[in-house]
């Protein structure tokens, strides 16, 4: 049975919209449920803050939210968490740009994007203030930039891995080449970060998950032109990978989706299975992902963004994804259901 939460609603405390949801349930089972508080409008830019709910019972009850990353009235957004198994530091990875820092202004070079992280050494309760890691993982040449959105993944080497896009200049025309998707890394606990393989061209947003026989695998919003997924394959923790598959068994609508490792080897995938941003599904493959199975349609209406992670010592799968009733933006709910309905 799926029992859904309302997490975040539009107009709620100040705040015009709700967007960009993800997800970390921590080595001490806290979940944190994180997203972008946009201010004044639904748009990408403006006065946005990073804002994050917490629970201590596997999702079923939430402390109120709070702010933990707010640059005046800039864009702060796209958060993608990954907790550090060894030292329990949980990282955050972030972007800012000017509150008047528009996408097409960032893709043409106009307007700056920058890279951050803030990290927490107690579940969550306080977070460090900004830092700036833009010279370290962005190169000359490169405008537009976004994290995630959704978790990252500590792989079993260690090493934090981060699922990345960018755009190139063309200082030709002045301007941008496609959405390229990228993964960013660290091998020293968060010390410090580095560029590690770049996918593809004509794809962005993007999540990835580590199978047991330790290839990666990296799952992305595709702009090929035909409503399919696209992935590819990692053998050396992300730092080549292989040629682009379309994938025709994950239909989309060219939006975000979000990918998770079950713990026994199988691969959980959410996205709205649409060619529109509707019917926000969860689907699983236990075949190293060859093929998919079990569909969970968690809200046939308006959806788009979700992430996924698991709770109560892996035995329950929690989808935290944006859906409403006329426009998929309208809220942010929680679903929690037994992961053996997979």
């Amino acid at each position: 049975m799926v029992k859904q939460t309302e997490l975040f609603k539009s107009g709620q405390d100040g705040y015009h919209t709700f967007r960009i949801p993800s997800l970390l349930v921590t080595n001490k089972g806290t979940v944190l449920a994180f997203c972008e508080a946009r201010k004044n409008g639904g748009g990408d830019a403006g006065d946005i803050d990073v804002v994050l709910r917490r629970s201590f019972d596997n999702g079923k009850t939430w402390e109120p939210f709070e702010i933990i990353a707010d640059d005046g009235t800039n864009t702060i957004g796209n958060p993608c968490p990954v907790q550090d198994r060894e030292t329990g530091t949980i990282w955050l990875v972030l972007c800012r740009n000017a509150e008047d820092g528009h996408e097409k202004d960032i893709l043409a070079g106009k307007a700056a994007r920058e890279v951050l992280v803030i990290k927490s050494d107690d579940d969550g309760a306080t977070w460090s203030d900004l830092r700036d890691i833009t010279a370290d993982v962005k190169l000359p040449g490169w405008t537009w930039y976004a994290a995630g959105p959704c978790h990252a993944v500590q792989l079993k080497s260690g090493r934090l891995l981060v699922p990345c896009n960018h755009a190139v200049l063309n200082p030709e025309t002045g301007g941008s080449g496609p959405y390229t998707a990228h993964v960013i890394y660290s091998d020293d606990h968060g010390a410090s970060w580095s560029i590690g393989g770049i996918v593809g061209e004509y794809t962005n947003e993007c999540a990835a998950a580590e199978l047991p026989d330790g290839s990666v695998y990296i799952n992305m919003r595709s702009y090929r032109g035909e409503n399919k997924r696209a992935y590819a394959w990692s053998r050396d923790g992300g730092l080549t990978w292989s040629d682009i598959v379309l994938d025709d068994a994950l239909t989309e609508p060219v939006c975000q989706g979000s990918v998770l490792e079950d713990g026994l080897g199988g691969i959980l995938f959410s996205n709205p299975a649409s060619k529109a941003r509707e019917k926000l599904t969860v689907q699983i493959s236990t075949d190293g992902c060859r093929t998919w199975s079990v569909q969970q349609v968690l809200h046939d209406g308006p959806a788009a963004y979700s992430d996924l992670a698991l709770a109560d010592s892996g035995n329950t799968v929690l989808c935290l994804y944006e859906c409403g009733e006329a426009r998929p933006y309208e809220q942010i709910k929680l679903a929690r259901f037994p992961k053996n309905l997979m």
